[in-house]
């Protein structure tokens, strides 16, 4: 175990450093000549002003909470670009006044009804990687105090139905823990988000999570056999079943739910045998359109391969050190019981019918280990998906705009909403006083469309970075929505992303989840502000 940053990603012994942060600064100096890579340092801890806890929970749970002045500047942000610039600034604008870590069931039940009582706004935590504001206690105003209930303590694996395959988890396990837990078994829940190292069961759950996997089990939703949540006003536990048509599924009602209905504390999930057989290859395009018709082609195909992620010019130059006129198509497929040979063999030659050419060839293994190794444009930017994280902190601390848009669209849509997005973020440059370039890439693929994921890399102003962010946000956020796209396909909607995602929302669903709120939330204590503004009694 390494010590977690305060302020930004990850582990601090795992920081971009030395001749990694040189090489990231000299790319980083080439595509923006002007931008001021100074690097500043985080404050110190001490340093910081933040105001006293201003509740105290009873006596009968004092043992479960904690005042210390780490704890909860820990507890009181995510992971998102402006988290970390904010940190960096020192402006700890939101800390709960206690953290509170249940053991039990019963501990959670007590926590609600305290907080019910005494007007206290409890936000589930699992593992503070939220990059849309989804725990940051910024209701502080409107409640006599903020509690961040962090899950940490429910971490095992309590249960293995092999004829089933399926597995009983608590929420608050990491995801590094859960497939340990799930390894000798043979078996694995496949879901890799990038925030695996550091994210929670009951996070993916909570927020819909998207995994690594690019078709078919990507979505937390599909890998979901049951739930169990508590309440303020009960617990609720589904029944145990592949299918059901009765009525509407329950589970769906908390899936999403970002802890505004009750806390989740465990769940039966489907979960499969691990990879043996894996096949991977980097295709390279002259033209990007082709490369999309190539990838679209794929989705309707059948194939579904583990990956198929389309990296634009930009991205693939940026992010795996590849040069392409059209951009990569990194794919890849994988089975725990047949050859893939024969998908991997057509879905290279679609993208050869489409101009793509393979100039590493195919990598193909029979192990449980990776597919080969070699030093391909998978590869690196496989290496590089796991860093960005901490190459943003860094970046982030060298007064750089390094942050994120996913959606989702379908294909009919993607043309029209990419040239928005990038003209979008192109005028928010010029407003913001900034000089920037924009990526893309898919991170999911669908027979009816994709899910693009968008990257800003900007040279901002220090001490302005923030507001910067905040305006070219607003600008691509309004592309997205104006031009048939959704405010987040796997990010969640958390506060950061609430104009928009009320804009999406149908009424009539907006007021069937007042509603639910209102049944199961009587108190509006539960993570305020997010998806709905708190209607209290």
């Amino acid at each position: 175990m390494g010590t977690r940053s305060w302020w930004g990603w990850g582990n601090l012994e795992d920081a971009v450093t030395g001749a990694e942060r040189a090489a990231l600064t000299q790319r980083v100096a080439a595509l923006l000549p002007d931008a001021d890579l100074t690097a500043h340092e985080p404050p110190d801890l001490d340093d910081l002003e933040m105001p006293a806890p201003r509740v105290r929970v009873p006596e009968s749970l004092r043992h479960l909470a904690s005042e210390d002045r780490e704890d909860r500047v820990a507890h009181g942000h995510g992971q998102a670009f402006r988290d970390v610039v904010r940190n960096l600034l020192g402006r700890i604008d939101h800390v709960p006044d206690q953290v509170v870590r249940p053991r039990t069931e019963q501990d959670i039940v007590d926590v609600l009804d305290w907080g019910a009582s005494a007007g206290v706004a409890v936000v589930p935590f699992g593992g503070g990687t939220s990059v849309v504001g989804g725990v940051e206690p910024r209701c502080a105003d409107d409640y006599a105090g903020t509690i961040a209930l962090d899950m940490g303590r429910f971490d095992r694996i309590l249960e293995i139905d092999h004829t089933s395959r399926a597995a009983r988890i608590q929420a608050g396990i990491l995801g590094p823990a859960l497939e340990s837990g799930l390894r000798p078994h043979d078996l694995t829940l496949r879901h890799f988000p990038q925030s695996f190292e550091f994210s929670t069961l009951g996070g993916w759950l909570a927020t819909r999570a998207g995994g690594h996997y690019a078709t078919v089990y990507t979505h937390i939703d599909d890998m979901v056999e049951s739930l169990r949540v508590v309440t303020p006003t009960g617990t609720s536990e589904s029944r145990r079943l592949p299918g059901s048509g009765a009525g509407p599924s329950p589970d769906r009602m908390f899936l999403g739910s970002e802890g505004i209905l009750g806390v989740i504390t465990e769940a039966w999930m489907r979960v499969q045998h691990r990879p043996r057989r894996r096949a991977g290859a980097s295709v390279v395009f002259d033209n990007y359109e082709r490369a999309v018709t190539a990838t679209r082609t794929i989705a309707q195909s059948g194939l579904y391969p583990a990956n198929c992620r389309l990296l634009d010019p930009a991205e693939a130059f940026l992010n795996a050190g590849t040069a392409s006129a059209g951009g990569v198509l990194v794919l890849a497929f994988e089975s725990a019981d047949h050859p893939v040979d024969e998908s991997m063999r057509r879905a290279v030659e679609i993208c050869e019918d489409h101009g793509g050419k393979v100039p590493d060839g195919v990598r193909t293994s029979d192990t449980s280990g990776s597919a080969g190794n070699s030093t391909s444009a998978a590869d690196q930017w496989r290496s590089s998906f796991l860093r960005m994280p901490y190459q943003r902190d860094a970046l982030a601390a060298q007064s750089m705009i390094v942050e994120t848009f996913e959606t989702a669209c379908t294909w009919d849509h993607f043309e029209t909403l990419r040239a928005a997005v990038n003209d979008a973020a192109a005028e928010a440059f010029r407003a913001a006083g900034v000089t920037g370039v924009i990526t893309c890439r898919f991170t999911h693929i669908y027979p009816d469309g994709p899910a693009p994921y968008f990257g800003i890399y900007a040279g901002g102003q220090w001490g302005r970075t923030v507001e910067q962010w905040d305006e070219i946000k607003a600008a691509v956020s309004e592309a997205l929505i104006a031009n048939g796209g959704t405010i987040t396909h796997h990010h969640a909607v958390g506060r950061d992303h609430r104009p928009w995602y009320d804009r999406q929302r149908p009424d009539p669903f907006a007021h069937a989840l007042r509603a639910a709120k209102a049944a199961l939330d009587p108190a509006a204590i539960l993570n305020p502000g997010v998806l709905l503004d708190p209607l209290r009694p």
